[in-house]
């Protein structure tokens, strides 16, 4: 490993610690125009241009071509920041590499917004926790009681651990901040185009797919990280082992149950069943075991064990690291 190299790893890597705990303690202010966002203009751009209509076969490869266009601007435009600033300082890396890689964690912004459901709960305002689980959950939140808005924000929780916060982090810890962007962006064509409905059937293909593909690895491995996590939070690890073996394939999603699962088991609730999208109900199977009652509690404990895994996430990946470096240099 030449100097250049390790220089790199050590200061991206103190990056990566800073933009986490700016998140944590930060999260994301309302008052700061979010990449995210811009990311999302650009997929709007190329839907408009490139789409053809509702249902049309030759908009699988026009889909692709989105998927390989948005793809590119958001890994091309943080890549070539983050590499302009080392050519300056690497100090001025340090600060843009941590700008970014704590704009694409997202876990003080799913807790906050879980919490909002929970007061609101707690509080006996079930219009305003619907209001508040419908800023998080795609499903029609009219049709919820107290029960279905309080698993629907456990679900997103659970499912967003690996979305917003582990997958991420392993993509960054691998390829910096631009890495983070890359799948940010994949992750945010799935969410705005990856729909099997008329409209998007073949032209969110591809970026469904592509979803399926990088997160993959990263919903696995959250998921037996969150089974370490739970004696740290006072869980159930046994019986998240279990559900998460039992029930990890139950969803349309080859990843999107593996966090479920593990958060229904140690939490000891039933999750998932039948949701409403768009007024049609989608026939789903349940997650877990209903050994007690969900509660509004259950959110912040799912949030919890999100920080507990996401934490454990960022101690490998530092150790990984420094092992790197011990041996190559």
């Amino acid at each position: 490993m030449t100097h250049a190299l390790m220089r790199w790893l050590v200061w991206q890597t103190a990056a990566l610690l800073t933009g986490f705990f700016v998140d944590f303690i930060v999260g994301d202010p309302y008052s700061i125009p979010h990449p995210v966002v811009g990311i999302g203009k650009w997929i709007s751009f190329f839907d408009r241009k490139l789409r053809r209509g509702n249902s049309n076969p030759k908009d699988v490869g026009r889909g692709a071509v989105t998927v390989v266009l948005v793809a590119l601007i958001s890994t091309a435009v943080p890549l070539a920041a983050a590499a302009l600033a080392w050519r300056i300082h690497p100090v001025l890396y340090y600060v843009v590499e941590s700008v970014m890689c704590w704009q694409i964690l997202a876990a003080r912004q799913l807790f906050r917004e879980g919490k909002k459901v929970e007061r609101a709960l707690e509080a006996g305002d079930t219009e305003k926790a619907r209001y508040a689980v419908s800023m998080i959950v795609g499903r029609d939140t009219n049709v919820l009681d107290e029960n279905g808005i309080c698993r629907a924000a456990v679900e997103t929780v659970a499912e967003n651990t690996s979305d917003g916060v582990i997958a991420p982090l392993c993509w960054m810890i691998f390829f910096g901040a631009a890495g983070g962007f890359f799948y940010k962006s994949i992750n945010t064509m799935d969410s705005m185009l990856g729909y099997k409905n008329e409209k998007y059937l073949y032209f969110g293909r591809a970026a469904a797919k592509t979803d399926d593909v990088v997160n993959y690895l990263p919903a696995r491995l959250s998921a037996l990280l969150m089974i370490a996590a739970c004696p740290l939070c006072g869980l159930d690890g046994k019986n998240a082992a279990r559900i998460f073996r039992r029930d990890r394939y139950k969803h349309a999603s080859p990843n999107s149950a593996q966090t479920e699962s593990v958060c229904a088991g140690a939490l000891r609730v039933r999750l998932a069943g039948d949701a409403v999208y768009g007024g049609v109900v989608h026939k789903k199977e349940f997650i877990g075991d209903p050994l007690r009652e969900i509660e509004p509690k259950d959110i912040t404990r799912a949030g919890r064990l999100m920080y507990a895994a996401s934490a454990l996430t960022l101690l490998l990946g530092v150790l990984l690291r420094a092992a790197v470096i011990l041996v190559c240099f």
